[in-house]
């Protein structure tokens, strides 16, 4: 990080004074430094930036050398279109961090190739390639993927676990990682499920508010919204066994689903603040922060949307829960983020400002362990007692009757939720029993907010006009084309009905009967909803052994307790803290 902030600081300065490291007297004909130039410059700019002659001497190097560089993959770049890459290697394989690693490619040429390349040459075995927070799909070309001359890409290794399942599944389809398909399918199974199934032996995901009370979500962006929040939490449990190069993954998936949710809805809930702090901790792990303008990008997303979700001062929050210390977590690392990031930036000022911000608010949510030990003593766990006194300021009475009335109100909540779901059981069997299909019971229930009457009667109105459809529009059957199927051996009222599947083309008909071996049943009239002529759909205790598997796989890495991402012990926190107060103390007294 050193490195990064001196370098910042210098490229200002020369921009400042429109010094062009590149070009004469600085650089000579033969690309080499102009060492007499070079040597007064550093001269000149160490006071200004508060460190030793030779230090910066050996920067403004490093970015002249850089620039040269940049100036020849330029020229190549125009007379032959091979673009220069700046590789972002796994912190095991960069070597000296002081050194960057380029990659020469043209831009037409398949992902896959350029990830064996690079494979070959850094003796990495599989890896994932990811520009501007996105994965590089291995089938498209870089230039499709808005890869272009210069452009810092990322390498992520995969694991051995997630290696063997992708060597496994190859032969279906080539480089398919096998973990995030089996996250979004799992999920995609949770998110089909209506909530009608027994809760006690069916699992059943439900967005819900700050409180833990259910939110009504159009089904679409529900469905979006769990994917997203089920890679979010595949990604969070992977970040907690240190696994950051799988985390990363995860969570850019998990980016990619709120993509497709409203904007109204991401302002209105914190999940999505959250992942954007996520994937920047992320690439602060991996030491992969030159990725800087879409961390930065990020972090201000997420500040964006704690400010939309929250209110100004944190009111809205306040009024919602009572509170704010547990929420303060989060804005201590993004604070502590932007402070990095700032110093990365060589802006000294401001990472000394937002440190200051973190420190203040690491004091206040930094807990007394005997405090800590008293609440377990009472049977509390480590969890509820962390999130009890971050709520209550450290006063241990509070927090005692605050961790006592959270648990009373989820088991309230449960209870509410048991309760509503036999009930639309009860409803469903009810419905079935007069003749409707499942799923049009438990939609009509939905709609109905669970009264049975009202769900009976929107069904009633939607076989009638169904009814009334299919009497004013189903189009007549030319008798010529029937008599032409009935002289070919086939049944009448199968013949009627294989023509209107085909749109009256004889041809098409008589090859689905044949196909069928003559056996085309005629749609029923819609006697009991506008969908009952599907077969009913298997309900969710006769899914398959691989699906049951599936979701119980995904649903090990979905925390029970709603506010496990706030559950931070701060001991990453202080680490970093520590490091950045380092840095900044060796230029404090020459800020730039």
């Amino acid at each position: 990080m050193a490195e990064q902030n001196i370098e910042a600081k210098l490229k200002n300065l020369l921009k400042q004074e429109k010094i062009q490291l590149w070009n004469p007297p600085f650089t000579d004909d033969g690309n080499e430094p102009g060492l007499q130039h070079m040597q007064e410059l550093a001269q000149r700019f160490a006071p200004l930036v508060g460190l030793a002659e030779s230090e910066v001497g050996g920067a403004l190097e490093s970015i002249r050398a850089q620039a040269v560089k940049r100036g020849r993959g330029n020229k190549t770049y125009r007379e032959t279109c091979v673009a220069t890459l700046e590789l972002l290697l796994p912190r095991d394989n960069k070597g000296d961090p002081r050194k960057k690693n380029y990659l020469e490619s043209r831009l037409d040429v398949c992902v896959q190739q350029v990830m064996d390349r690079i494979g070959e040459e850094y003796g990495l075995k599989s890896i994932k390639l990811i520009l501007n927070g996105k994965t590089l799909s291995p089938d498209q070309r870089l230039e499709e993927q808005g890869v272009k001359n210069h452009s810092k890409v990322m390498v992520l290794k995969v694991s051995d676990a997630e290696r063997k399942r992708q060597t496994a599944e190859e032969e279906k389809k080539k480089n398919q990682n096998e973990s995030l398909q089996r996250t979004q399918k799992g999920f995609q199974i949770l998110s089909e499920r209506d909530g009608s199934e027994d809760p006690d032996t069916t699992p059943f995901l439900e967005i819900a508010d700050q409180k833990g009370n259910p939110l009504k979500i159009p089904h679409t962006e529900k469905k979006a919204l769990i994917l997203a929040m089920g890679f979010h939490e595949k990604g969070r449990s992977l970040m907690k066994r240190k696994q950051f190069d799988d985390a990363l993954c995860h969570l850019l998936q998990a980016d990619e689903q709120f993509g497709r949710c409203g904007s109204g809805l991401l302002g209105s809930v914190d999940n999505y603040a959250v992942l954007q702090l996520d994937i920047v901790w992320c690439y602060r792990a991996l030491e992969a922060l030159s990725c800087l303008e879409d961390g930065r990008v990020r972090l201000q997303r997420a500040e964006d949307c704690f400010l939309s979700c929250y209110g100004e001062q944190q009111q809205r929050l306040l009024m919602i829960k009572g509170n704010t210390g547990r929420e303060e977590v989060l804005f201590l690392r993004l604070y502590l983020l932007q402070s990095l990031l700032s110093y990365i930036e060589g802006n000294d000022v401001q990472a000394r400002h937002q440190l200051h911000k973190v420190e203040s608010l690491y004091g206040r949510l930094c807990l007394d362990s005997e405090k800590m030990a008293q609440l377990m003593s009472l049977g509390f766990s480590d969890r509820e007692a962390r999130l009890g006194l971050r709520a209550c300021q450290g006063d241990i009475q509070e927090a005692a009757i605050h961790i006592t009335n959270r648990r009373q109100e989820r088991e309230e909540l449960k209870q509410r939720e048991r309760v509503k779901r036999r009930r639309r059981m009860e409803g469903i069997s009810a419905l079935r029993e007069l003749g409707f299909s499942r799923r049009d019971a438990a939609r009509a229930l939905h709609q109905a907010d669970g009264d049975g009457d009202r769900a009976y009667a929107i069904l009633l109105d939607s076989a009638q006009a169904a009814q009334a459809t299919n009497n004013n529009t189903e189009p007549a059957v030319s008798p010529e084309k029937v008599e032409q199927l009935l002289y070919l051996g086939f049944d009448q009222a199968e013949s009627e009905a294989a023509l209107r599947l085909t749109d009256g083309d004889v041809q098409s008909a008589t090859q689905l009967l044949l196909g069928g071996q003559g056996l085309v049943s005629p749609p029923p009239l819609p006697s009991s909803s506008s969908s009952s002529s599907s077969p009913e759909e298997p309900s969710t205790s006769s899914e398959s052994t691989e699906d049951s598997e599936l979701v119980s796989e995904v649903l090990e890495d979905i925390s029970r307790h709603e506010e496990d991402y706030l559950d931070l012990t701060l001991d990453e926190e202080s680490e970093l803290i520590a490091t950045m107060k380092s840095y900044l103390s060796r230029g404090s007294a020459h800020p730039v």
